[in-house]
This record gives C-alpha cells, structure tokens and sequence, in this order.
C-alpha cells in the first residue's frame, strides 16, 4: 500500500526555499517528487514568490500539498553585505511564524528542508525537536569546496600583493587547487577581519552539523563528493543526489511550462522555435549568464565583436538592468546594451533575446551545440541534460569550482574567459565559438554520454531515482 492510500497521515514536511528563483526552481520540484511518493508538504513562501507556487498547488489537493505564506522582511537598504542582511532578516521575521504554526498543525512537519543559505534553520528545528535537511542547489564538490573552507579557514597573508596566491584544499578528493582571487568574495573578506560575515559561517557551519543533505546533481557526475560527504561531514546514508530536478522534456511534455520555467520571455518562445527550427544540428551558439549576472560594458562590446567575427549563428540572452549580480563591477559600468551596430551586422544568423530567455526550451533543441555560460549549477545541470558543449565564463561565488569540474574533472567544456578584472581577447573569443560548434572535437562527444547520463539518473531505476526513494523512506522512518 502506497502512502498516499493508507489510512495514518503521510509524513508532514516544511520545505523552506531561499526567495532566488534558482534556488526556489529545484526546490520546488524535488517537492513535486516528494508529493508524488506520497509525503505531504508545506512551502513556505513569501507573497512576491507565491506565483511561482500556484503550478503545485493546482495540482495537489491542500491535504498533500499547502502554502505557509509569510511576509516578506523589509528591503535591505545597506548596500554592503545585502545577502547577509537578508538572511538575518529572514530569521527575525519567519522563525516567530514558524514556531508559531507548527504549535497549530495536528499533523506537524517530522522534518525541515531548507536551503544551504538558510543555516539558522537547524536552531529552529532544535527548538521544534525534528530534523534538518539542507537542500544544495549547488554541486557536491563546490559544497565541498565551501564547507572546506569555512570550516578550515585557510589565509592569504598578503591579498592585495599576491591574489595568484593557491589555496589547496588537500582533504578533498583531487585535492583542488584556487588562485585567492577565485574564492568566494564573502570567504576573502571575512578572513580579512569583516565581522559581518561571521553570520554567514555560523550557517556554514549549521550545515555542517545538519541532520543530512539533498543535492540537486547525480551520482554519475560527481561520486567521489558524494562519498566524501558521506565519509566526513554527514553519516552513511544521510546523503542524497536526487537531480537533475528540471522539467520534462519539451517533446514529452508541456512546452508552455518549459518556455515559462521561472518566467515569461521577451519573445514569444514559439517564435524562439521556429528560428531554431530553420537552423542546421547543433550550429547554434547559446549565450546566457543567468537571471542575476550581467557584463560590464566592456564585456559586452567585446562578446559582441568575438559573435560578429566569428560567424556562427546564436541566440544572445541580454540583461540591460545593473541589477544585484553580487560581482565587483563599477554600477555604471554594469548592464550594458548591446551596441547599435549589433544586430544590423549580424542580422539573419542572430536573435538577441533581452530579459528573461526560454533557456530549458533553448537548450533542449537539437539546433543548440554550444552553451556560453556563467557556470551557475542551474544552467550547468540544464547544458549536461541537453548534452551541449559549455562555454565556462565563471563570475564568482561556486562557478570557479563548477567550471573546474566542467572543464578539468568531466572533459564536457571549453575555458571562454575568467577573470572579471580583465576583459577576453575578442579574437581569441571568436576562434572558441566556431570551435565549439565543430562536430569532432571530444567535448561533444563527452557531452552526449553525460546526457544519456543524467536521463539515466533520474529515469526509473536510476541513481537519483533511488536516493529520492531512500530519502522518502528516511522521512517516513521519522514519522514512525
């Protein structure tokens, strides 16, 4: 008998997502997973996120499936430090709701799954006597790498002299090896004496004293950190892959939904199809640096000189805002439109899309080959799905490490560009576009076995299947 027929309450969870569409996105589809196994879940969400929830809801009757809706904290008015003030505000805010509503449940949650930014949430499950998960929307290895540090704490004497300094992380399999400029902002500022940020590694190290953790990622991809997080930070069998979480395939399922994952674009995503449609297998370069990274204007005119040069056709996904990128770009200096002469010269092999793109959809076409990326773990997983060859142009926080894993440990990528204080040679940029859609070269190939990977993963029977039914079973075991 399956959960959702027997006759006792299914285990109740609270599943408390960070408010960034990439971290919400996969969150709410391993909740969609976790309600298909017969569990019943509770989102917590504020109200400028509640529509991103309504899909769930409309299909899962309020016994399975509900919203525990919370305001949201005031908008932080400091510009240093905007996150952390963020996530304090957050536990200020929520946890007294929190408390307050699960006193209320007769059928109180067993456990809490929260996001790995959400640290002060262990605290809160203490108080309330059940478990917490933490939920990673990064990878295995750059948690790793994160948990790593801040745990170890590893220095550079003389940072503004020397940031080609290493740091080598030798208690990770591979033992990776970073300039100090690749390390996260946040970890550079903090061992520089900011007491800031002490918040932030106190939620680090709640992580690390969670009660376990689910990875959007797969087995396949990412094993020896899986084992490694199994063998140092968590227990045997605290450990769960259960990604990639994305959307069925455009062909086997909505194509409005995977058009509108996250939000609506500038295009109509049928018009996006039908451009793709009139293109040769894998002759399109896709550009795209996710919902929150944008170029400084100096980038910008450069990637449009390496596009125009180069020849190959491509969609060009632009943000124009400044935005809250988190990178050390000059505001004035960020968000830049593409130059006039642009779109002119490269008319009838370009579409640039501004705003928000149909990136699932895109990707997934049998006309996309190459994929210029940020390297954030969303887009990362979405280019490994579609079995695309990736472009890496890390900006900061975990792309360094997504990059590496990309390029040096699964052989699926290329190195476009690198360090934000420099921008790339257009030249040299333009001579890795026309590589990238080149049928031979082995990225492609590899690419193509790392899809069959991950369809394999999360089909029937795969890897992720297992570990998503393994972690049912744990929660259900906590019910009992």
């Amino acid at each position: 008998m399956s959960l959702a027929t027997a006759t006792f309450d299914p285990p109740h969870l609270l599943v408390y997502p960070f408010s960034s569409s990439g971290h919400l996105i996969p969150l709410l589809d391993l909740t969609e997973g976790l309600i298909s196994r017969g569990l019943s879940v509770t989102v917590l969400v504020t109200p400028p996120n509640l529509h991103l929830l309504q899909p769930l809801l409309s299909r899962h009757p309020t016994t399975t499936m509900d919203a525990l809706v919370v305001p949201a904290p005031e908008p932080v008015s400091s510009p240093k430090h905007r996150l952390i003030h963020r996530l304090r505000a957050m536990r200020e805010h929520h946890s007294p709701a929190i408390l307050r509503w699960f006193a209320s449940r007769r059928n109180p949650p067993v456990a809490i799954i929260s996001d790995f930014f959400l640290g002060w949430t262990l605290h809160l499950a203490r108080q309330l006597g059940i478990p917490r998960i933490v939920f990673s929307p990064s990878a295995a290895f750059a948690l790793s790498v994160d948990f790593s540090l801040w745990r170890d704490l590893p220095k550079n004497e003389h940072p503004q002299q020397d940031d080609e300094y290493a740091v080598t992380l030798s208690d990770l399999p591979n033992s990776p090896s970073y300039p100090w400029w690749q390390l996260w902002y946040f970890y550079r500022l903090f061992v520089g004496g900011d007491p800031v940020l002490e918040f932030h590694r106190e939620g680090v190290l709640a992580n690390l004293d969670s009660w376990g953790v689910v990875f959007n990622s797969f087995a396949e991809i990412e094993r020896p950190y899986m084992d490694y997080m199994e063998k140092r930070v968590f227990r045997k069998g605290r450990v769960w892959a259960v990604g990639p979480l994305l959307p069925p395939p455009a062909d086997g399922g909505s194509t409005t939904a995977v058009a509108e994952r996250g939000g609506s674009s500038s295009i109509p995503a049928e018009d996006v199809v039908s451009w793709l449609d009139a293109r040769g297998d894998h002759s399109v370069v896709y550009v795209c640096f996710g919902s929150r990274m944008v170029l400084s204007r100096k980038e910008t005119a450069a990637l449009a000189e390496a596009l125009e040069t180069s020849g190959v056709h491509f969609i060009w996904c632009v943000r124009e805002d400044g935005g809250n990128s988190g990178r050390a770009v000059a505001e004035e200096d960020s968000g830049a439109a593409v130059p006039e002469w642009f779109e002119d010269r490269t008319a009838g092999r370009g579409l640039v899309i501004k705003g928000w793109a149909p990136q699932v959809l895109v990707l997934q076409h049998r006309a996309v080959g190459s994929f210029v990326t940020h390297c954030g773990w969303n887009s990362v997983l979405e280019g490994l799905a579609a079995g695309v060859v990736m472009l890496t142009w890390p900006m900061g926080a975990d792309q360094y490490s997504d990059a590496k894993l990309l390029v040096d440990q699964l052989g699926v990528a290329i190195r476009a560009h690198e360090r934000e204080d420099r921008v790339p040679n257009p030249a040299e940029l333009a001579q890795i576009l026309v590589r990238s859609v080149d049928g031979s070269i082995p990225e492609r190939a590899r690419a193509r076995e790392l899809r069959e990977a991950a369809v394999t993963a999360f089909s029937r029977g795969g890897s992720s299947d297992k570990d998503l039914d393994a972690l049912v079973e744990a929660l259900t075991n906590l019910k009992s």
